[in-house]
């Protein structure tokens, strides 16, 4: 071998160790779920299962369904308390899980829960980039859909025209969150969109991973955000 060959192969083998590396560093560099083990095991009112996408909770309920997107770079279990809580009350969950963690890399994974189960109603709710990309989903994909849910997030697509009902939810506490693309997002969804901002609550509390860098602090437990997120989409499917 030719010596600039060998420096050319030393030097392509060097950037794909270096890229394989940074690529790890990043795969690695996430929220993880804390505290959720109970929340990931059955119940007497519900049935907790892997399954390929993710994670699945089957309560009561026969004819509706959500489906959730995680946040970015959070592990997806954090969620695990606020679906398991949905399904106990008749919605059964599906926790999809992300490429990466992040939702940009897998918006149509709904495609393949509502292919493969025979729910009459399926809803699409998110949290941060995941809700964005619930949106952008839903905004591609209104006719089979029953409702949108956007936990601290906001559409980025013209979405003024869904005939399903889209809900923001959202702490006064949050300080990740930007605010005027809210308000932007505000403006893309349908008029009659309902915006409920949670007092004391913030963006990390949507799920249960800690706390996360440029959060507010808040001023009510996880567990009492759950609660208000969870009856704020009880009232919206069950109306």
């Amino acid at each position: 071998m030719k010596k600039s060959t060998r420096r050319i192969a030393i030097v392509l083998l060097v950037i794909v160790l270096t890229a394989g590396i940074a690529v790890t560093v990043y795969a690695n560099d996430y929220y993880r779920a804390v505290a959720v083990d109970a929340y990931l095991s059955s119940t007497e009112s519900v049935t907790v299962t892997e399954i390929a996408e993710g994670t699945f909770f089957d309560g009561a309920g026969e004819d509706k369904a959500l489906l959730f997107y995680p946040g970015g770079k959070v592990e997806e279990t954090a969620y695990a308390p606020l679906l398991q809580s949905l399904a106990a009350q008749g919605i059964d969950c599906f926790l999809l899980k992300m490429p990466m963690k992040l939702a940009v890399f897998g918006m149509n994974k709904a495609d393949s829960i509502i292919e493969q189960y025979p729910y009459s109603e399926y809803y699409l709710a998110g949290h941060s980039l995941g809700g964005a990309m619930a949106a952008n989903y839903a905004a591609k994909n209104g006719g089979r859909l029953s409702g949108l849910f956007l936990l601290a997030a906001y559409p980025t697509e013209d979405m003024t025209d869904a005939a399903f009902p889209v809900v923001f939810l959202y702490g006064d506490r949050d300080g990740v969150v930007n605010r005027e693309k809210l308000s932007d997002g505000f403006a893309l969804a349908p008029a009659n969109s309902e915006r409920i901002e949670i007092k004391g609550g913030n963006h990390a509390y949507f799920g249960s991973y800690g706390s996360q860098k440029g959060d507010g602090t808040a001023d009510i437990t996880p567990e009492e955000q759950w609660q208000l997120t969870v009856d704020a989409i009880l009232r919206t499917v069950n109306s």
